[in-house]
């Protein structure tokens, strides 16, 4: 199955956006050197006119914008059973809301697997769409995160009622 890539400016730095025929894969942190999950997932060709991927640049730009609190892409999201039963998780985490790592292992019906829902939790390949960011320490405390701590806070700050609801977006 080939898969094609779009690079697109956010204001949470560089995204590339990954896009099988049955949706979107992925969503990695622009850096020059891929990452070991893009290598993983094999060759890919770049194609801006791909329909998914122009369709999840779009509700980016409105969730960046604060207009936008849901995503309705189609997802292609590969992983192990357990994995995607945590990131189906996520995606019931309200927008402007945070839980724990031990939540989320409440929720799937393994209330000792905290530690296993954070393994999964930092192996989501879609972040911000699959809200892995709304995830935070059982002390209330941010944890880790694939864009860093700083693109955390933004995002949850782009979420909370009493921050601005806006972050800037260009495409170049």
């Amino acid at each position: 199955m080939s898969l094609v890539y779009k690079l697109i400016d956010s204001p949470v730095g560089k995204l590339k956006l990954i896009a099988s025929e049955e949706g979107l894969v992925a969503i990695f942190w622009g850096r020059e050197k891929p990452s070991h999950a893009e290598v993983q997932l094999g060759a890919m060709r770049p194609d801006d006119g791909n329909r998914t991927l122009t369709e999840a640049e779009r509700q980016l730009e409105e969730y960046f914008a604060g207009k936008r609190r849901e995503f309705s892409l189609r997802l292609d999201i590969r992983g192990t059973p357990f994995q995607k039963n945590v990131w189906e998780a996520l995606l019931g985490i309200p927008y402007g809301e945070t839980t724990s790592y031990g939540e989320i292992a409440k929720r799937i019906g393994k209330p000792s697997a905290s530690r296993a829902v954070g393994a999964a939790n930092g192996q989501n390949p879609i972040p911000i769409v699959v809200p892995c960011h709304r995830v935070i320490g059982s002390t209330g405390k941010l944890t880790g995160f694939g864009g860093g701590l700083d693109v955390k806070e933004k995002l949850l700050g782009l979420e909370s009622p009493n921050e601005p609801k806006q972050l800037r977006f260009s495409i170049k």
